[in-house]
């Protein structure tokens, strides 16, 4: 799955003793009348979700670049050119200011979310809308230091497509905390007009089209979607 593009709080489920965190509900496992089939993911056994500093990001690239690839969902034959084609995005993107990248992991590395502040000016800009046909309240967000673009969002096949609308879903719990650390009113991120997958995935999670971009009434020449999610 990728997309292209108070007191800073952590993860936001309650804790419990040596550690671990509670989702906000009881794992579907536990609720009467569940089923086998509803236990995965489960909940109770949620990956940890922290974040890696710029040279953390540099000594894991390869890391990341494995993770791309295994949950990218390609073809055998064109997995090394998507991951190649990750890392080069993945590497422009983490010179930029602002930026953050989250991963998620049990035992292993099993999520990854990254993206960056954005201001009101700057080639970014210009990358959402060729024609300069920029939504004005994303201006007025940037302008005021309150959004922040998330550029991809990996995760496994399952967390695209079971469970998307609960609090412990993992894309929503590393949205949901690229955003609070930075103090964000709102992310915005652009998404492959040809790429429905993401598309579907996303607007599950809980992101919206911003105004004049819905569907069959896009901006301008633009060859995205352009999405919103508001804290």
């Amino acid at each position: 799955m990728t997309v292209n593009v108070p007191g800073r709080p952590t993860t936001p489920e309650p804790a419990r003793p040596g550690g671990h965190r509670w989702p906000s509900e009881p794992p579907p496992d536990r609720r009467p009348g569940s089923t086998q089939r509803d236990q995965d993911p489960s909940p109770w056994e949620a990956d940890r979700v922290r974040a890696l500093s710029r040279s953390q990001v540099e000594d894991r690239l390869q890391e990341l670049g494995d993770l791309y690839a295994d949950t990218s969902g390609g073809k055998p034959w064109a997995r090394e050119r998507d991951r190649d084609a990750f890392l080069r995005g993945l590497a422009c993107d983490v010179r930029r200011p602002g930026f953050a990248l989250l991963i998620a992991e049990t035992t292993v590395l099993t999520a990854c979310a990254y993206g960056f502040a954005v201001d009101d000016h700057g080639a970014w800009w210009r990358g959402l809308s060729p024609h300069g046909q920029v939504p004005a309240d994303l201006r007025r967000l940037a302008a005021s230091g309150r959004l922040f673009a998330v550029s991809r969002i990996v995760v496994q096949p399952v967390v695209r497509t079971r469970h998307q609308g609960r609090d412990w879903n993992l894309a929503r719990r590393l949205q949901r905390r690229l955003l609070a650390d930075h103090d964000a009113s709102a992310g915005v991120a652009l998404v492959s007009r040809t790429d429905a997958e993401t598309l579907k995935a996303m607007l599950a999670w809980g992101w919206r089209y911003v105004e004049g971009d819905a569907g069959d009434e896009p901006l301008p020449a633009a060859p995205w979607h352009v999405l919103i999610l508001e804290t």
